[in-house]
């Protein structure tokens, strides 16, 4: 037994997305992204910290059932950068690909500047950025010109998800 690695098995889905390549420790900041509590009735699966060759380590989320919209798949590259997702249709891997960060992010995080106009009450604004790095990402307001950094992006994108439950 010495030597070798230990191996972890989790079922294939029949149906539904995989995440994979999440920055270890993230699972759950991505599961609230996408909502996901556990009272949906979704069969959701979490690894966390789990060896990686070319993250060290990193974490997975399998959702049966559940295919996710763009502006989904836009939140999850804001906080996972390196993640692919996988769709899964009959026990089959039917698409893969890279989440990317748009060029223009549109409402999915507010302004950290309380003095930008973004967050006037009484301005109808939806907060916008402009990408000015994808890995790491940085955003930057195109109303304030105020730049947030990769670990100030997760939290704005928590944060937003929070308040607008």
């Amino acid at each position: 037994m010495s030597g070798e690695r230990p191996t972890l098995t989790v079922s294939k889905i029949r149906m539904g997305t995989v995440i994979d390549h999440i920055p270890a420790g993230r699972a759950l900041a991505v599961l609230r992204v996408l909502r996901i509590s556990g009272a949906e009735g979704l069969r959701v699966a979490i690894l966390m910290n789990v060896e990686s060759r070319k993250l060290g380590r990193k974490d997975i989320v399998k959702i049966e059932g559940k295919v996710l919209s763009a502006d989904e798949v836009n939140a999850i590259a804001l906080i996972a950068p390196q993640a692919t997702i996988n769709i899964v249709e009959d026990f089959k891997v039917v698409k893969k690909f890279r989440v990317e960060i748009p060029d223009t992010v549109i409402g999915v995080l507010k302004c950290p500047n309380p003095t930008c106009i973004s967050n006037k009450e009484r301005e109808p604004i939806v907060p916008r950025f402009r990408a000015l790095s994808k890995n790491p990402p940085a955003l930057q307001c195109v109303y304030c010109g105020t730049i947030v950094g990769p670990d100030e992006i997760v939290r704005l994108v928590l944060d937003h998800v929070a308040s607008s439950s």
